[in-house]
């Protein structure tokens, strides 16, 4: 139900504003602005003590109490979960009257270290072990010489990361030694986050707030969030841990007959669901995994499949084949499982493997082995259910970059989405999430979903700024949606689109898209690899290394450089190629290009979104 101008204080433009704004707020910004709100009730009393209210006097709220010690949130994000989680932080934090500021990694100013005085700080793991890339700067200052001594800091290390990775959440890890290493107090231990990292998260905000022990909020504050709350109860609210239920529109075999891939171009309806994106934004959606994979694992380990199992904390219960189905994670295997599942399972194999020094055995064990694969090479004894599913984690949301515009397109949502099938260890498998798509989801049924901000792969729209786009598969998603974005903005910037795949006929997804783009001048130039069409392969690098004179003009001209896609193969060749051209055509030592593309990092000009 929206806001109605008939039973509120506000005039007609005000409630269509208020409506456009509220559903899209977060919970930090509702306090945020509870609290702005309250501090304007304060600040606007009469000189002699009183306020104002319907024309009567009265007593003006007591002063807030400012804590003395302020509270700085760091955040290093790659995919934009760090940000969110430092936003919903400092929402917290103020909400108890502290004095709080919130900065990227890369956007704090180091000098200003020595004078900080709480620290929190969120960060990411990315790739094997490293940084994110807005983190890097920091990272490597306070790693070195220059880092000064902390010893009248506090500090607080929140990590992200993935536990299918060795080197789960290591840049925290790092983080939290260095800090100690530098004379700093831990306020509260750290907390290492998998990918279901709602609980953790709220249980490390809420223990760092229960040791900064500061006031409660005003109670001015709370009246006018609770007004606030009122008004948002009125409209749904739909995150991650509340999905919205899409309805598929469309879905599409994109790659022609023939083609060693299947790519899908998936719509799906948003109408009612008050859901906003940008161009650079994901669609999070939480699969289910494969029942015949279920099945499978329920047949090997004698389980009755009707059998109840609780499922989370709040004491939801499922059937034990419903609860495999939807909230457990059975098709990859990790370190941890590994090591709970030896005390469990009670066999001495695999005892052995996740002892120290089976390091290499193990990762070649992992590799590509699904909970089925466990059991069958380490038979458990008896083991009831319930006991199982506890060293299991949740399923976790896939992120897909969004490849179409909210303004263009209000009601739905589009995505390129490609297949993952393979052949592993005598059995097919295949992506969860992706073969759902491929070989389960009909149009008409329906999906959870909820949109995922990306501040860190965001376009300009300014008629200045070229754009140089690189994107083979279907790393080309975000691009199809910024353009059509500009087409429906009526705004024209100069755009460049290097695509790549394997081959023109099968291959060229959206071919008549860009086509149409480059003839009515939204795209400007695009230039293709197609890399099975040629005895030697091309690739997209290949393209820019061929326009190498052209992309460096584009760089002097202030370019922003976008990069989506394959982070061990593509990014990588992609970031050493713009290394190469700044060396070729600017006279760059190899290590000021580096330099240069650091620089441009933290102004914003290069994104990546690689996976």
């Amino acid at each position: 139900m929206q806001l109605n101008v008939m039973n509120s204080p506000f005039s007609q433009e005000q409630t269509e504003n208020l409506n456009v704004l509220l559903p899209t707020l977060t919970e930090a910004q509702r306090n945020w602005l509870g609290g702005y709100l309250a501090a304007i009730q304060v600040t606007e009393s009469i000189p002699n003590g009183e306020t104002a209210t319907n024309g009567i006097a009265v007593a003006a709220p007591p002063a807030v109490q400012i804590a003395s010690r302020e509270v700085t949130v760091l955040y290093g994000s790659e995919t934009g979960t760090g940000q969110r989680l430092a936003e919903e932080a400092i929402g917290k934090l103020e909400g108890k009257n502290l004095k709080v500021k919130i900065a990227a990694l890369d956007d704090f100013k180091t000098k200003d270290l020595k004078k900080v005085e709480d620290l929190l700080i969120i960060s990411a793991t990315h790739g094997e072990g490293e940084p994110p890339d807005n983190a890097i700067s920091f990272y490597e200052f306070l790693h070195s010489r220059k880092a000064p001594k902390l010893t009248d800091v506090r500090f607080s290390v929140l990590s992200l990361g993935d536990q299918s990775y060795e080197f789960f959440c290591q840049t925290g890890k790092d983080f939290d030694k260095r800090l100690e290493e530098l004379g700093g107090e831990r306020l509260y231990p750290r907390v290492d986050c998998d990918l279901d990292f709602d609980e953790p998260a709220e249980e490390w905000i809420e223990g760092v707030l229960g040791v900064l022990n500061e006031a409660q909020e005003s109670e001015s504050s709370l009246a006018v969030q609770e007004a606030a709350g009122t008004i948002l109860e009125e409209r749904q609210v739909y995150t991650r841990t509340n999905p919205y239920m899409a309805e598929i529109l469309d879905n599409l075999n994109l790659s022609g007959r023939g083609s060693n891939k299947e790519n899908r171009h998936l719509e799906l309806s948003l109408e009612g669901s008050n859901l906003v994106f940008e161009p650079g934004d994901s669609l999070g959606i939480l699969p289910q995994n494969n029942p015949e994979l279920v099945d499978q694992l329920i047949k090997e380990m004698k389980w009755n499949p009707d059998e109840t199992v609780q499922v989370n904390k709040q004491g939801e219960i499922r059937s034990l084949r419903e609860a495999l189905l939807s909230n457990f994670e059975i098709t990859r295997l990790t370190k941890p499982l590994l090591e709970q599942a030896a005390v469990l399972f009670d066999n001495e194999a695999l005892h052995v493997l996740v002892q120290p020094g089976q390091e290499e055995a193990r990762k070649v064990y992992i590799d590509g082995r699904d909970l089925l694969d466990l059991v069958k090479d380490y038979p458990p004894k008896s083991i009831a259910p319930s006991e199982f599913i506890q060293i299991l984690r949740k399923i976790p949301a896939r992120l897909y970059s969004i490849a179409s515009s909210y303004k263009a397109n209000p009601d739905e949502v589009q995505l390129t989405i490609g297949t993952v099938r393979y052949h592993a260890h005598g059995r097919d498998r295949a992506g969860v999430c992706t073969e759902q798509i491929a070989e389960r989801i009909e149009p008409g049924e329906l999906m959870p979903v909820y949109v995922h901000p990306n501040p860190n792969f965001k376009f300009p729209f300014d008629t200045e700024t070229p754009v140089i786009m690189i994107g083979p598969g279907t790393g080309v998603a975000p691009y199809r949606s910024y353009l059509e974005e500009l087409e429906e903005e009526d705004i024209k910037v100069k755009t460049w689109l290097f695509f790549g795949d394997q081959h023109f006929e099968t291959d060229f997804l959206y071919q008549t898209e860009w086509q149409n783009w480059l003839n009515e001048g939204v795209l400007t130039k695009m230039d293709v690899a197609f890399s099975r069409d040629t005895a030697e392969k091309v690739y997209v690098q290949h393209r820019m290394l061929e326009k190498s004179k052209e992309v460096y003009q584009w760089l002097n001209e202030g370019a922003h450089v976008y990069v989506c896609g394959d982070e061990k193969h593509m990014a990588t060749d992609v970031h050493a190629t713009l290394t190469a051209i700044l060396e070729q055509e600017g006279g760059f030592s190899h290590e000021e290009a580096e330099a240069y593309l650091g620089e441009m990092r933290k102004q914003k000009r290069y994104q990546r979104d690689v996976y």
